[in-house]
Parts: C-alpha cells; sequence; structure tokens
C-alpha cells in the first residue's frame, strides 16, 4: 500500500481538522455536497448527516456547472454551526475582488478553515447563458490574494488586515484532460501561488493518471502540495456520456461507457459503485496520492457505502465520526 511522505516545506496554516488529518500521514476522504434549490437548512444538514461519518470534511460546491444553488458560502455557515468540518468553494466568474476578498475574510470569522480556490465553469454551460461573466481574476490569481491575505495579513489594496484569516487553501487539477503534457505544468504553477491541497476533477482512466503522477513527481510536486484524487460513482453509461460531452474537464474512456451499458439496468448502480472502489483501489496505490475527494451528484448516500467497500472504512484509516465531532446536530 502507497504511505505517501506528508508535504513539509509549508508550515501549519490553520486550525483544519483536514490539514492535520493530511499532516499526519492519513489517507484523506472528502466529499462533494451538492448545495439546495432550496432556502431550508434543513435540506443541507440532511445531505451533510449523510456524508460526515465518512468523510473528514465536506465540500459545498459553488454554483457548480454555472447553475444556481444555494451558495457555497452559506451551506458552509449552516455546517460550521453544527460542527461540520468544511471546504469552502470560491469562484471567480461572479465575484470581483472586491467581494472575494470579504467573502474570505467573512468565512474564516464563521469558523471556515479551507478554501478551494477554483476559476468557475463559463455561464455558457449553465441554464442562465445570458448571465455577466467577471472574471476579474483567474484561480491562481485567486490563490495568490488569499496567501496574501493569510501570510502577508494586507488586502491587495495594501491596507492591513486587522486579524489575518487562518486557512487551508486549495486548488482544483485536470489529469486525465488534454493537453496531458501541460496539465503538471499547471499543477506547479497553482503550488507556486500557494495551494496546500488540490482536489482533482474525475478519475476514470487509471493508467493516464499514473503518468500525470510520474510527471509530478519528477517535479517534486507530491512533497509540496497534498493531492486527492476526484473519483465518483456513474449512474449509467448515459450519465457516463452526458458528463464526458457537457462537463468541462471530464474525461471517461469508452471501455468504461461500454462496461456500464452491458449490465442491466437494475444493476447500473451497482456497477457504477463496483467502478469507482476499483479506482480507488488502484489509485491509493500510487505515490504521491494522499486521499479521495468522491463526488456523487445527487447520490450523497452511496458515498459511505463507496468509502466502506474501498476499504477505507474498515481498515481504520477515517477515524470514527468522520468530519464531524460526537455533538454535531442540526441547530434548532
Amino acid at each position: 500500500m502507497n504511505h505517501s511522505p506528508s508535504p513539509s516545506p509549508r508550515p501549519i496554516r490553520s486550525e483544519s481538522r483536514l490539514e492535520q488529518t493530511l499532516r499526519s500521514g492519513r489517507f484523506a476522504v472528502t466529499a462533494e455536497l451538492n448545495a439546495p434549490d432550496s432556502a431550508d437548512p434543513q435540506d443541507v444538514y440532511r445531505n451533510a448527516l449523510v456524508l460526515s461519518k465518512c468523510c473528514h470534511a465536506i465540500n459545498a460546491t459553488d454554483g457548480a456547472g454555472a447553475n444556481c444553488h444555494m451558495s457555497s458560502i452559506s451551506c458552509c455557515a449552516l455546517l460550521t454551526r453544527a460542527g461540520y468540518e468544511t471546504v469552502l468553494q470560491v469562484n471567480c466568474r461572479d465575484r470581483n475582488r472586491i467581494a472575494i476578498q470579504g467573502d474570505l475574510l467573512g468565512a474564516a470569522a464563521m469558523g471556515v478553515r479551507n478554501v478551494l480556490c477554483i476559476t468557475g465553469d463559463d455561464v455558457s454551460v449553465g441554464d442562465q447563458p445570458g448571465a455577466k461573466r467577471v472574471f476579474d481574476m483567474d484561480s491562481i490569481h485567486l490563490l495568490r490574494t488569499a496567501c496574501t491575505m493569510r501570510d502577508r495579513g494586507v488586502f491587495l489594496s495594501g491596507r492591513p488586515i486587522a486579524t489575518p484569516p487562518r486557512l487551508f487553501l486549495g486548488a482544483v487539477a485536470g489529469p486525465c484532460t488534454p493537453p496531458y503534457d501541460w496539465r503538471p505544468e499547471r499543477l506547479a504553477k497553482k503550488v507556486e501561488a500557494g495551494a496546500d491541497f488540490i482536489q482533482t476533477q474525475f478519475c476514470f482512466n487509471v493508467e493516464r493518471f499514473k503518468a500525470y503522477m510520474g510527471r509530478v513527481r519528477d517535479l517534486g510536486l507530491h512533497e509540496r502540495v497534498f493531492i486527492l484524487i476526484g473519483v465518483g460513482p456513474l449512474r449509467s453509461e448515459r450519465a457516463a456520456e452526458y458528463m464526458r460531452t457537457k462537463i468541462p474537464g471530464v474525461w471517461i474512456p469508452d471501455d468504461i461507457v461500454d462496461r456500464m451499458a452491458r449490465v442491466p439496468r437494475s444493476q447500473k448502480r451497482e456497477e457504477g459503485i463496483r467502478i469507482c472502489v476499483e479506482i480507488i483501489e488502484q489509485v491509493r496505490e500510487i505515490e504521491g496520492v494522499h486521499g479521495v475527494h468522491v463526488m456523487a451528484y445527487r447520490q450523497e448516500e452511496a458515498v459511505s457505502e463507496i468509502i466502506e467497500r474501498a476499504g477505507l472504512l474498515s481498515l481504520g484509516e477515517l477515524e470514527a465520526g468522520g468530519c464531524a465531532p460526537a455533538d454535531a446536530r442540526s441547530p434548532q
């Protein structure tokens, strides 16, 4: 089994339980909470409760697919109040630098310790393509901005921050998306910009991912940043076809689509979970992999099954209690 060393050059950045888990050398598990189309906080708590016992942190999406849902900062505020470990997503599509810096301060004040910096899907792929794009900065600029606030204690204007935010900063990567040779170089830029951890896009081609990680190790990046591999269950071959043609950055090989197509409808859910478990088992053996990030769109109930069947619960690599302390509950 692969036991990747914990990146060490950078000091402890936050009071994040996710950071503590990764620095301890344990194999981390994060999971994506799909923000509801609802103003009812119980809809957030309901999805979080399913995830909380099988992951170290819950990642609340921020306008995923350029579609409107409850905001990531609102989901994280609710979950942090209830005692959950969260990952705030901040995208550059919808806010300018003034709003983003304010959100980072506000999130830190509410107890959010993990931030995933993303550029964001273009509005053309969402259900409101007429919306105006902002893109005042991209994900690398956003990382640098968050680092400036955290490490230098100033805004981009140079004005001092009375109490700087203590944040564990993340970014995303697309290892299995062309152009392949460029992807490790892009990762290097994000590490230089200040990324402490990386969550990748879905990985369905393990051989391609192995080649990517080979180059990552050549560059020494696996010793400078924690890498969590994106995985998730497919519902059907139609879902797989949609993902690889409509969702930017997702590439699913033909053999995976064909495999889903060969099984009867009643067995497709099971086959999708089986494929996901197999991928986790394989990527865990790759040097430089520090965890997995599970994305199960509208299938939160499948996450615990996937984690248990992959051996992450039975081997004790995920401590009892997951991302929530024993007294975590939904505030009344």
